[in-house]
């Protein structure tokens, strides 16, 4: 999630925007770019939809999110053919040349929004995990959270982020060691017949289960902002359509065994993140403590596109240029500790609407029912619809009003994405 993050800021291999990646690098880029934390709440949302609803909507995302993604590189090319203009390098440029002002205001409006819940739901995820590994110790969620605001208010001050990247990778590990505990505890309650597949749901007999499990899906899919960067860091351009294929089929793959895996663990005790049903033990402790020292420390790198939005429209004011910034460029004493500032009234403001989530299967899949709808459907389908028009075959033309019509009605429908989860399950 993020547009303004740059392929530089991805921490597991820094290519630049000038096309030099190899395919290896590339398709690293875009594995960090997709997978997140979401991936911890699938098992959930197959618990709220049924393994079969929830298998189908996760390949349903993948496939729309993918062909999606391939909208926004055909209209880059387009503009790239007509020579009128500088190249297209982010969503915010084509929301501009597709609609003027008003699309790269609204994209990049769309991109801070998403960033922001993005930021939001890794607040909310540390601290759930927190809580579950210090339960007992009399300290509420919102206690966690703001327990994070002093560190997160100081990361955010570093200026390199390429530094943070080490804890990035290690969060990742953390992620793949999750998931090989839950896979682990599926195949043990497997061999010992502690369920039967009988006794789960295929799909569910809950009208607001459906749309709440796909928009977890959908949050799920990060990183869409991104493709435009992905594509243009590709030494060979040319083979960006296979591989975002094969990227997102592997990641697919992975999303549904992975969720279908830890819904049959659990059953109908199934928790919005997965890892507060594993056993109280040492190593569920340290993978759990690991997943929330790389996530704290790899807060920065989501906040970041944040602070770049901020500030960038901070310095198109005249009077704050001439405050903070000599020559208009290089930022004053005072311009310097405006940005800490600005930094930390943002971490703060997170944290605050952090401490009013009320879980954090609820809020991804709010976010991802409306804001990521928005950003990976329906912005797409306009861009292309505008450039494209009468050349479109039917096909292509009727696809287009399936994603933009119905990516409208999903973002619409996204309030069901914080109905309490006692509603969802029928309690």
């Amino acid at each position: 999630m993020g547009d303004e993050l740059k392929i530089s800021t991805i921490p597991l291999l820094e290519s630049s925007s000038t096309g030099t990646a190899s395919k290896i690098q590339t398709l690293g880029n875009i594995i960090v770019s997709v997978v997140g934390t979401g991936i911890l709440g699938l098992p959930f949302a197959f618990r709220i939809a049924g393994w079969l609803a929830g298998s189908l909507g996760v390949l349903a995302a993948g496939v729309a999110t993918y062909y999606c993604m391939l909208l926004l590189v055909q209209c880059k090319e387009k503009l790239a053919s007509q020579e009128l203009t500088p190249e297209t390098e982010t969503y915010g440029d084509l929301g501009y040349k597709c609609m003027g002002n008003a699309g790269r205001y609204l994209t990049e409006f769309l991109i801070f929004i998403s960033q922001c819940g993005g930021a939001v739901a890794y607040l909310v995820f540390i601290g759930q995990n927190l809580s579950s590994v210090f339960k007992g110790h009399g300290l509420s969620l919102p206690s966690f959270i703001f327990l994070l605001v002093p560190i997160e208010i100081a990361l955010s001050w570093i200026h390199s982020l390429s530094s943070l990247a080490p804890f990035s990778i290690f969060a990742d590990i953390c992620n793949v060691l999750a998931m090989a505990v839950v896979l682990k505890e599926d195949l043990d309650k497997v061999i010992s017949g502690e369920f039967r597949f009988g006794d789960r749901k295929a799909i569910t007999s809950s009208i607001g289960g459906l749309p709440f499990a796909a928009g977890m899906a959908v949050f799920c899919f990060e990183g869409f902002g991104m493709t435009l960067s992905l594509e243009a860091s590709m030494k060979e351009r040319g083979g960006f359509a296979s591989l975002l294929a094969k990227a997102f089929s592997g990641i697919t793959l992975l999303y549904v065994l992975f969720g279908f895996s830890g819904y049959m663990a659990y059953g109908d005790e199934t928790k919005d993140i997965i890892t507060l049903n594993l056993p109280n033990n040492w190593s569920t402790i340290a993978v759990q403590v690991g997943l929330c020292l790389g996530l704290a420390f790899t807060f920065p790198i989501m906040a970041h596109p944040i602070h770049e939005i901020v500030e960038g429209k901070l310095r198109n004011s005249e009077w704050l240029r001439k405050v903070c910034y000599k020559d208009g460029e290089n930022p004053t004493l005072v311009g310097k500790f405006g940005t800490y500032l600005s930094r930390a009234i943002l971490i703060v403001v997170l944290a605050l609407l952090a401490s009013f989530v009320p879980g954090f299967g609820e809020f991804a899949s709010l976010v991802g029912s409306t804001v990521c709808a928005l950003i990976s459907f329906v912005l797409p389908a306009a861009f292309h619809l505008k450039l494209f028009g009468s050349s479109l075959r039917f096909w292509e033309k009727a696809l287009d009003y399936i994603f933009l019509i119905g990516g409208l009605l999903f973002a619409a429908h996204g309030r069901r994405g914080c109905i309490s989860r006692d509603h969802l399950l029928g309690d």
